[in-house]
């Protein structure tokens, strides 16, 4: 039985795609334990595997071998169905293309995955989202009339909406300036100082000194875990 008190563990996890026959090896046995609360930053140059293994963290994919344990529960067994709904109520998301509806507003953006859930006060979750990430004067302007830090911080309130165990941020700067790349930034310190737990993939390192511990993946492989010496506060301005 995993340690109950890891949020993620990974056993000995591969990942292969077979394309006409010819199998390519992207995961190469894997072991990782991932705690409530920690805010984890995942390395590497592009091909490295860090988006495959973020794919799989957030059950977007399933491994080819290994096991996966989720709160202690053994992941390898569960349906599709089953993932998805863990999905929809454990895991939030933020992209780098935001993936906002467009001609839409940002308050029908940020209740969408409550649709899913049977929240009741859908409109209430959706504001106190959007208040925590300071756009809750955007609420009836369309996702199209945004900035992309603005567009950005729609995403994390979507991702925060349903009060996950873990907000995946997948290269969530990639597409903003500097001014506003450090405000998202802040905004995911913010949430992890307040106890969230953020895994953030990125190949930037001064976006990753944000994080608390960094993994480094290197052509399928974790070589390198290790905890964030000199870790940067956003808050006193030490990210230009």
């Amino acid at each position: 039985m995993s340690d109950q008190k890891s949020l993620i563990e990974l056993k000995d996890i591969c990942k292969e795609f077979i394309t006409d026959e010819v199998t390519t090896k992207v995961l190469h046995h894997l072991n990782c334990v991932i705690n409530k609360g920690e805010f984890v930053a995942i390395m590497g140059p592009s091909g490295s595997g860090k988006s495959t293994l973020m794919h799989i963290l957030s059950f977007l994919d399933r491994p080819t071998c290994g096991q996966y344990f989720f709160e202690g529960q053994d992941t390898s067994d569960f349906d599709d169905g089953k993932l998805a709904a863990l999905r929809n109520k454990k895991i939030g998301f933020v992209f780098q293309s935001f993936n906002l509806l467009p001609r839409t507003t940002v308050l029908d953006n940020v209740i969408l995955p409550l649709e899913y859930n049977g929240a009741k006060d859908k409109k209430s979750a959706a504001i106190a989202a959007l208040k925590s990430v300071g756009l809750e004067h955007r609420l009836d302007h369309f996702s199209n009339q945004l900035s992309g830090g603005e567009k950005q911080r729609v995403a994390i309130a979507r991702a925060l909406v349903n009060e996950p165990e873990v907000i995946f941020a997948d290269e969530p700067t990639g597409n903003l300036d500097s001014k506003s790349g450090a405000q998202v930034m802040e905004i995911l310190q913010d949430l992890n100082e307040r106890g969230k737990t953020i895994i953030l993939v990125t190949h930037e390192q001064y976006t990753a000194a944000v994080a608390r511990r960094i993994l480094k993946i290197l052509d399928g492989e974790i070589v390198s875990d290790q905890l964030v010496k000199e870790r940067v506060n956003i808050k006193d301005g030490l990210i230009k």
